[in-house]
């Protein structure tokens, strides 16, 4: 068990590099964004959650090609792109993107 920790310590993603604290810093998106799961989606700033979603798509890119693979990086983007995709959600059915729309009748 001291081995293993004592290998985690010393890895090129361990908690020594930026590696691992970048992705931890990330979790405060996550966070945010799931305490915004409860506010009227009236408050949601549509572009903002649009940018969040293009960062984090872009970023899971990044955390794949780096050199070494960052899969915790990865596995950081890829849960604050599913709850900033969420919130876009609950923004379009808001703002009225997501409604169906029901053919005319002719006359």
């Amino acid at each position: 068990m001291a081995t293993a920790f004592k290998a985690f310590l010393n890895s090129p993603v361990g908690p020594k590099t930026t590696h691992f604290w970048g992705p931890v810093s990330n979790w405060g998106f996550i966070l945010a964004g799931m305490a915004d799961m409860n506010k009227p989606p009236e408050l949601i700033s549509g572009s903002m959650t649009a940018v969040m979603c293009v960062y984090s798509g872009l970023f899971m890119r990044f955390a794949w090609v780096v050199n070494p693979r960052n899969y915790f990086l990865m596995a950081t983007h890829a849960s604050n792109e599913s709850v900033q995709l969420y919130q876009l959600s609950r923004y379009a059915r808001a703002q009225g993107y997501l409604e169906k729309k029901e053919p005319e009748a002719q006359q």
